[in-house]
This record gives structure tokens, sequence and C-alpha cells, in this order.
């Protein structure tokens, strides 16, 4: 069900009456927020002396609490106000020379701040980057400038000629100069400059300028190729959004392989002939470098945003899209909130992709934050995808978002054929070890055989995913967490996935000194290991966090794979989707099962859409391609509609349990979440606020479902206990409004933190 937005809250509510407008004199008003608690928003008189700095988007240091300390916060508005018996502290600097950001995305983050239930101030420091509020990248350069009263009796001076020359250099200057570029400027030292300096004969000015930065390298264009029937009726639906001045949203639903690339290239391409500007979000940051180098090859000033860029390369490229300099900007989710001063276009590739939701405060996604940014401008929102989500499925049912599809690859190359191998045979198999089934391994060396290459897809980290005794069964976990700890052989640690935590691997058992530790489970380290013992001959390459933490490994790495020079590229999900490589003959899927039995109403969705994904980076060349699913669960209907390439039937189906069961998208979800030292603590607070959160929601009828609290399925991490509970409603703004309400009113448990996850997508 498609809910509204709630009512935003007026910044000014209230207006002294009109005699005290008459009478009183006025004063300058900035209302501001802040970060860190208190959130505010709070009012501060502006000083004369600062009247004309202070502007809505700037950062100001203000004074707070009884010691007045200084403290930074964000300008939300300003405005006049009578002067009453209410005093007001004063701004005390304004420590932006510009605004950070604009009106626009000041009532954006407002509404986020509204809809996710999260401290205004908090989502403004999480929408501008951390370099750009440092001024990253910068550094503070002086320049010298001859004055115009030493200008005026140069003529008089009685100079050394060096000194003279210099003066006459500088004056002649278009521009003031550094006193590096005069020296060279003069062929001297600094020393007759310094001379000057000392007479008193020159000024000086510091200015805050960019270090020195290599230009993009240039990539050679694409020919662009022929659209079919398809691509060009999708491509006029998009046109057709462009020109009617109005906001829609149009789900490009196309099979893996069906171009919508080059739709989206193409609509981009219309965008900037009409002045306009375009962002396209990405879901993997391995896909990024894919997509900027089609892009660049095809479109002007493409600017890249996302997590692994330095502070100073994101403050960069943050000024170029400000400065209009920018055409096309390509970035993971935060993206969506770069300052295009003439946005005209917003793409989100991959749409369905669960890396697009926020997994700390605040909690929003990039979907439906674009979305409201698109309507906000009356400009096409562009969603694409080849297994979408089920509530971007579910508008276009209900006529909310507009639906074109892609059901053919490009040149008709057939969809790969997709094999189930059923797990719980290969079990009752003596001769049959490893990861790698006899039917799958046969695969593999017949591809490689074939001049072909292999992807596997395995989605766990790792060498093995926990270390038991057999003799006591004890499990070594985090000491941290209510996790095992997973083993990597190639430093022999025991690694923590949350807390990042490790020890050494023990070669005894901790508790009862027993030496023969078994060590399960399979993950992407050991399937490395696996598959260079059985194929010594071929190369292999792991991609996964472990192996992509340097700058610039994603692109090295498929750079290799596109080369050819790697033959089996292996890896957890970021190998699963968006990657076009037309000599992949075989994708083999480890364990189809991972997340199909979490305690997650998605996970069928989850795992239809990574073996799809996969399925679909094979077949993309003349070669065709195969695929092969192992699985302990070949029977279920997801793995047998991915199987068949049936997005529709698994769709209808899936929606119709959701309907039953009044599971989004019929219904709004929020999962409240508390994190305390002490189990009892926690459990006591989230007791409380839930009990308060019945009582707000009863108070203003509204029928919701409140499912706990209980234990979190991962009852501690980092620390922490966990206990949560889900709230679901028909009635999404009045929920909301219930749960912003007892929050405000819950007091609790001082050392205890509580999160609220609107719409959430993790239930862990």
């Amino acid at each position: 069900m498609t809910c509204g937005p709630p009512q935003q809250k007026q910044l000014f509510d209230s207006q002294p009456p009109a005699w005290e407008l008459d009478d009183a004199e006025e004063r300058l008003v900035a209302r501001v927020v802040f970060a860190d608690p208190p959130h505010g928003p709070l009012d501060y008189r502006v000083p004369e002396s600062l009247r004309g700095c202070v502007e809505p988007g700037k950062r100001l240091m203000l004074p707070l609490g009884r010691s007045n300390r200084g403290v930074s916060g964000y300008c939300v508005a300003v405005e006049r106000q009578p002067t009453v018996a209410r005093s007001l502290k004063d701004v005390l600097s304004v420590l932006d020379a510009a605004p950070l950001i604009d009106l626009r995305m000041l009532e954006l983050t407002d509404w986020i701040a509204e809809t996710y239930l999260c401290p205004w101030g908090r989502v403004l420091e999480s929408v501008v980057p951390a370099g750009v509020r440092a001024g990253a990248g910068t550094r503070r350069q002086t320049y010298l400038y001859v004055p115009t009263s030493v200008a005026a009796r140069i003529t008089q001076l009685q100079l050394p000629p060096k000194q003279a020359e210099a003066l006459r250099c500088l004056l002649n200057s278009p521009d003031p100069l550094t006193v590096e570029e005069l020296a060279t400027a003069i062929g001297s030292t600094a020393a007759p400059i310094q001379g000057l300096r000392k007479k008193g004969l020159l000024r000086e000015e510091t200015r805050q300028v960019w270090g020195e930065r290599e230009p993009a390298a240039r990539i050679a264009p694409d020919d662009p190729p022929e659209l079919n029937a398809d691509q060009q009726h999708a491509l006029e639906h998009v046109g057709a959004a462009l020109s009617c001045g109005e906001q829609r949203t149009i789900l490009l639903y196309g099979v893996t392989g069906s171009g919508k690339t080059e739709v989206y290239l193409r609509a981009i391409q219309e965008v900037i002939r009409r002045g306009q500007q375009a962002i396209v979000l990405v879901p993997e940051i391995s896909l990024t470098p894919q997509t900027v180098t089609r892009f660049r090859s095809r479109l002007q000033h493409v600017a890249v945003l996302h997590s692994r860029l330095s502070n100073g390369e994101r403050h960069w490229h943050w000024q170029r899209i400000a400065r209009g300099e920018v055409n096309v900007v390509v970035g993971a989710r935060s993206a969506i909130f770069a300052p295009t001063p003439r946005l005209g276009l917003v793409v989100l590739d991959e749409e369905h992709d669960g890396s697009f939701k926020q997994d700390t405060a605040p909690h929003y996604h990039a979907r439906d934050v674009a979305l409201r940014r698109t309507q906000a401008l009356g400009v096409p929102l562009l969603l694409g995808s080849a297994t979408p989500s089920l509530e971007s499925w579910h508008r276009t049912l209900l006529g909310e978002y507009q639906r074109v599809d892609l059901p053919m690859r490009v040149m008709d190359r057939a969809l790969p054929r997709v094999q189930t191998i059923d797990l719980r045979l290969k079990a009752h198999d003596r001769s049959s070890r490893g990861a790698i089934s006899r039917p799958l391994h046969q695969g593999i060396a017949q591809a490689l055989q074939g001049g072909g290459q292999v992807i596997l897809l395995l989605n766990r980290r790792g060498f093995s995913t926990h270390i038991q005794c057999p003799g006591c069964g004890h499990v070594v976990r985090c000491p941290a967490c209510d996790i095992a700890l997973t083993h990597h052989r190639t430093d022999q640690k025991a690694v923590c996935h949350y807390c990042d935590y490790h020890q050494p691997a023990p070669d005894r058992c901790p508790k009862c000194q027993f030496d023969g530790l078994r060590y399960a489970g399979l993950g992407t380290q050991r399937l490395e290991a696996e598959v260079r013992a059985r194929f010594p001959s071929a190369t292999c390459l792991r991609m996964d966090s472990d192996t992509m933490r340097a700058a610039g490994s994603h692109e090295r790495a498929l750079d290799q794979f596109r080369r050819g020079a790697v033959q089996i590229l292996l890896g957890t999900q970021m190998i699963a989707k968006g990657l076009d490589f037309p000599n992949v003959t075989l994708v083999g899927v480890i364990q189809a099962d991972t997340a199909l039995h979490l305690p997650d109403f998605r996970a069928a969705e989850r795992t239809f859409q990574l073996v799809a994904q996969v399925a679909g980076r094979t077949g993309r060349g003349e070669r065709g391609g195969h695929v092969l699913v192992q699985t302990f669960s070949p029977e279920h209907p997801a793995i047998r509609a991915a199987a068949q390439h049936d997005y529709l039937r698994f769709a209808t189906d899936e929606l119709m349990i959701r309907q039953q069961f009044h599971y989004p998208p019929y219904s709004r979800m929020i999962r409240a979440v508390v994190r305390g030292p002490q189990a009892t603590t926690a459990a006591r607070d989230i007791a409380a606020w839930a009990d308060r959160m019945r009582i707000e929601l009863e108070r203003r009828k509204v029928e919701a479902r409140v499912l706990g609290p209980s234990e979190a399925p991962i009852a501690k991490l980092r620390d922490k206990w966990r206990f949560h509970l889900l709230l679901q409603s028909l009635d999404g703004p009045g929920m909301l409004q219930g749960v912003r309400a007892a929050t405000e009113a819950h007091k609790g448990e001082a050392d205890v933190q509580r999160v609220v996850d609107v719409d959430p997508l993790d239930m862990l």
C-alpha cells in the first residue's frame, strides 16, 4: 500500500499579535538545528556584524548551554521577528563562505527527518560529506598584490634592480601571485620579494585553493548501437516524461542483457541537450567503474561519488557539481544528494538492490528520496531492473508508476539455460567432496576447454564459517557479538564480520582443550582453494570485501577478467549483478540457500533476485551460456522461478503471500531496536517503549499490529544486547505519528540506545 508522507512541520508556526508587530522593533533571527543533542531547532539573534553573512544552508558557530560552549549548527531559516521579552543568544560566527545546501535540499532533508523519524541536524550531517564540511583537498595559499597607494608612486621608489623588477611584474599581472610564482617570473630567489614585504610595499591575501589534480584520462568514444524496437519504445516513454513538465516514475523492467543501460544513455543525452543534469545511482562500488567508463565514452563531464573516494576527491566533485560544471553524476546511494543546480533526470539502476537502504540513521531509502526529490522538481525518475522490488512492482499495478518492458535480450540472444543441482543427493554420495559438485566440476572443465570464462557465486566470506569442537560442541564466538567467528586461512585468524574483532585461529578447543577442532562451513577463501586445486592450469581471481579493500582494486580485477587474463572469477554478491562479460559461458551458484531460510519475510525475494541476477551474467555473447545452481531446496518457488527466468510468476505468488499476512507493500512497517550493555535494562527499556507506543497508537485510533518486543535474531552485537519489535499498519502516516510521539515521551534507561527504522530491510 502506498502511503503519502506525513504532514511537514512548519519552521515558524506562531506569529506574535499584530500590535506587537506594529510597536516593537524587529530583530533578525536564525533558526538552527544540531547533529547532536539538543537537536533543536533553536533560535539565535544575528548581530549587526554578521547580517548579510548568515543564510540558510550555512553552518554557524553558536553558544550552547549554561557554559556557552561553542558548537556548530546548521542554519535552516532566517527571518525577522519582533523584539519581545524573550532574550536570544547571539550567533558567534559563520563557518561557511557559501551555503553547503540550497533551499530545495533543506526541504528534502526536512522531509527525510519527518519520514524516517530522525533529527533534522543529523540528516544534514549525513547529507553533506565530511570532506565538504572540512574543506578537504584544499590548502590555504598566500597571494601578493601591489596596493593602490604604492602603485601611484612606483616611479619615485629607489629599489634594487630585482626588487624593482618584482614590483613591476606584480603590478602588471592581472591576478595576485604567490611568492613562488613571482620568483619564477623574475628568475630569482624569494629574497627580493621578502625585502619588498618588509618595506611594506606589498599586501597579502589568503585564499583556500585546490591542490594539484591530475586531469581525467580521455576515453575513446564508443559507436552507439542501433536500438531494437523495445528499446526505442522505452526511450519514447522517457522522452514523453521529459517533455511533459511534470514528475513521472517509469519502471524499466528488462531481462538481463536487454539493453537497459543504452536506454539510460540515450535519455541522459537528451537531458544534456536540454541544458540539464542527470544523477545515476548504482548499487555496488564494483559497478561504478564499469558504468563510469561506459558513460564517459559517450558523455562529457561525468563526476563520480562513492564511499571509496577520499575526502578531497569527494569535495572536488561536489564543488564541480554545485557550479554546474558536471553533466552526469554517477554514484552509490548518497549520490542522490548531489548538489545539481539543473537536475533533469534521476536513474536508479538495479533499483531492487538492498544497498540503496541506509543502514545507519537516517535510515532512508534512496529510491524513496529520489521519488521525493523528482516530485519537488517535476522531473522524471527512471527505475531499472530485471528483478524489480515487489514494492515498485506493486506500484505499477496500482498505476502509480508506468511500466515499460524489455522482454528480449539485445540481438535476440537467448537467455541462458538454468539447471538446478540437488545437494541432498550429493550429501549421500561418499565419492563427492568439497563445495563443487560433480556436474558443476564437469561444467567448469567444459567451459574452460572451450575457451570460455566462468563466474562462481558464494555469498559467504572467509575460509570456514565457524569453528566447532567435536568433543564438547563448543563454537568459537566473538566476545562482543553473538556470532560465530569466521576462519580466514590467509593470515590464520578467526574474524567477526560484524565488529571486526579478530584473534589467532585456535589449534585446540578453548573450553575442553581437545586438539581436533572442526573448521566447518564454506566461504569464498575455501572455494578459491578448491578451485585452484581442481583446475591448477586456470587463472582464478576472488572478489569479496577482503580482497577488494585497496583503492582501484575493483577496476583492476574486472579489467583483468575483461581482458581474459583471468578465467575463473569467484566471489560474493558484488559479482552477481550489472557486469557485462560476453565471454562468460558458465555461471555456478555454489549455495543458493544461503539467505533463503533467514527469519525475514523478504528472504525468498532476495534469493530469487540473487540467483536470477547472477544467471544473467552469462549468455551475453555469441557462444551462449549455461547456469548451474547448487541447492538443498530445488523445489522452493523462488529457486524454481529463478531457474525458469519467470519473474511474473514469482511476483504474483509472492504478492499473494504478502497480502495474506499484511506484509509490505500492503502495509507500512517500522522496526524499533534498543541496544544496551545489560540485557535486563535493554529488555526493560523496550518493554516500556512498546507500552508507550500502544498507548499513543490507541489514542490516535490507529490500527497497528505490534510484534514483540523480543530478543533480536542477533542478540548481542558490539558488546550491546539487542531487543526489537515490529509494527505493521495500513495507516502509515498515523503509525509514524504514534511512534514519534511515543519516542519523544519515552524517557527510558540512561545507557540504552534506541533506533527507529522506517520501512526496514534488515530484520536481523
